[in-house]
């Protein structure tokens, strides 16, 4: 997958594309059902995003809220067959375009887009003024196609990036993951600790979880995807998501046990999938105890695992 950061510097080969538009903050089942509609026979499939996310522009004081990152969003979309990701830069400049300039500076002129496929509720444009309906009105005058897609629903009402943060924050990654369609997923690089953990005998990868929507604080059950390096592969594991009440951390992160794993993973990139919540964080009358609970929490984890 090509990954496009700026539309001047678009190829020849790269004009033409179909693609749909949006910020797909954790590519759910509604997400995905608008890049299938952009997919066409012999012609690149492709995504228009934006980084940041126009949310964290607007207001960057405001609680972190993001179910993926970049770099989790563009994994999860090339496995989705996406062959052109254009990440347009959400700036100053970008947010003042009109919905007129972005359809013609942008999406034609720039991507030199074929085909756009954009949710019911698109708004786009300094101050989303532009809706779906004018997107279509902008198409027909510059050359590009749209299809507008409708909002889909699950059994348990709309699909939407808010619902799943509601789930994640109840501790529920299953009901997220129904929504998602896939495991909620945490990737980044492995960042040196405390290294208290190896003094436990349950040596940890840990990861920041900066910018992101913390899920419901406590001990999962994990799946484990080393994404490169000589332990490139797929592992289970046991996880703590917060702040060690024992040792007292000022911020939350996330540390990962890999189950019948050796090596070192320092700077490796992670994804981890959660898949159970197990407990909520404790403070425990000693390390005698915490280790005694940390078996418990590995032998429940590895049995949820292996009934996958």
């Amino acid at each position: 997958m090509r990954i496009l950061r700026d539309p001047q510097y678009t190829r020849p080969e790269d004009r033409g594309a179909s693609a749909a538009i949006g910020n797909f903050d954790g590519v759910h089942f509604g997400h995905r059902h608008v890049i299938d509609l952009a997919r066409r026979p012999g012609v690149a499939l492709g995504v228009v995003t934006f980084e940041p996310h126009p949310r964290a522009f607007f207001a960057p004081d405001a609680p972190p809220f993001r179910l993926m990152n970049a770099e989790a969003r563009a994994h999860r979309l090339e496995k989705l067959g996406v062959e052109l990701l254009a990440e347009l830069p959400f700036d100053a400049r970008l947010s003042s375009l009109t919905a007129e300039a972005f359809a013609r500076d942008v999406l034609a002129g720039g991507l030199g887009l074929s085909h756009v496929v954009v949710g019911a509720d698109f708004c786009f444009g300094k101050g989303r003024t532009g809706t779906a309906g004018m997107l279509r009105e902008f198409g027909a005058r510059f050359g590009f196609e749209v299809t507008v897609a409708e909002l889909l629903s699950g059994d348990a009402g709309a699909v939407s990036s808010t619902a799943i943060r509601a789930a994640l924050s109840e501790g529920r990654p299953r009901d997220a993951a129904d929504m998602l369609g896939h495991w909620h997923r945490i990737e980044g690089p492995v960042l040196h600790g405390e290294k208290r953990g190896r003094e436990l005998g349950y040596p940890t990868a840990n990861m920041e979880l900066e910018g992101l929507h913390v899920p419901r604080l406590g001990v999962y059950a994990v799946l484990v995807d080393v994404l490169e390096g000589p332990h490139r592969g797929t592992y289970h594991g046991v996880a703590n998501l917060g702040i060690r009440p024992m040792f007292e951390r000022a911020t939350p992160n996330l540390e990962t046990f890999l189950f019948d794993f050796k090596g070192d993973l320092y700077g490796q990139h992670l994804s981890v999938g959660l898949v159970e919540w197990l407990r909520g964080e404790a403070k425990f009358d000693g390390l005698d105890a915490l280790i005694t609970q940390m078996d418990a929490d590995s032998a429940r984890a590895r049995a949820i695992l292996g009934a996958l």
